[in-house]
């Protein structure tokens, strides 16, 4: 396959270039400034181009070829400095859905490209009718645990709109919610997918590896199940 993959030098994109070129698909990489990135790339089957994800001219001009296009977009890179993209994504929620409408937008020239938006797990059911971006106290206490300041929950309600805006297309969206922990670790390849509600694991934890969050989208392209839908990964 050819997959594109916006964000290819941050934490999850750089584990899904990584992925797909394992697994033998060529790759187009994509980030706000490839320059460096062209330049210490020494691997076959990736070209990286810059590529300015608010554009949607831009993302049609790159979408000719292209089986999927992932978009891991970010503001920051959170690879090399999480606590800019905190402080990024708290100044400026909205950009979610503007990214979200901009690759619509682009995908009206080709609309046979599958998309996979790569977004937050606050919006996933915790119990029936229950979701923690629709609540301050249960976004809070969510945010205290994980260690990241209560303003942040404007991001997450951000990643929520993004949703919301796929919803209402009829491209050929998927959605991914990562774990509520998501970190560097292992890839083992054994997960369990979910859709609408967080995969716990036995003590109760929403988690994944990045790794492995890399490898169930690399699947999800491989192996569409999910068109037009959301869908999770969790241990």
């Amino acid at each position: 396959m050819h997959i594109g993959v916006i964000g290819a030098t941050g934490t999850i994109g750089s584990q899904v270039v990584t992925e797909a070129l394992e697994r033998g698909h060529h790759v187009s990489a994509f980030s706000r400034d490839a320059t460096q990135a062209q330049r210490a790339e020494h691997r076959d089957n990736v070209t990286w181009a810059s590529l300015d994800v608010l554009d949607p001219r831009g993302i049609a001009g790159v979408l000719p070829g292209l089986d999927v296009l992932i978009s891991a977009f970010q503001p920051g890179n959170a690879a090399r400095d999480f606590e800019e993209t905190v402080r990024r994504s708290i100044a400026d929620p909205t950009v979610y859905a503007t990214a979200a409408r901009a690759l619509l937008k682009g995908l009206e020239s080709h609309p046979r490209t599958r998309l996979i938006v790569i977004g937050g797990a606050g919006s996933l059911e915790i119990a029936p009718g229950v979701v923690r971006a629709d609540s301050d106290e249960l976004l809070h206490t969510t945010l205290d645990q994980l260690g990241l300041p209560r303003a942040y929950a404007a991001a997450v309600r951000g990643h929520r709109d993004a949703l919301d805006v796929l919803r209402l297309s009829n491209r050929l969206w998927t959605y991914f919610s990562p774990a509520e922990e998501i970190g560097p670790g292992e890839r083992t390849g054994r997960f369990r997918v979910g859709g609408d509600q967080p995969v716990l694991d036995a003590e109760g934890r929403s988690r994944i590896s990045v790794e492995d969050a890399a490898v169930a989208l690399v699947d999800e392209a491989e192996l569409p199940r999910f068109v037009q839908r959301r869908f999770t990964v969790g241990y």
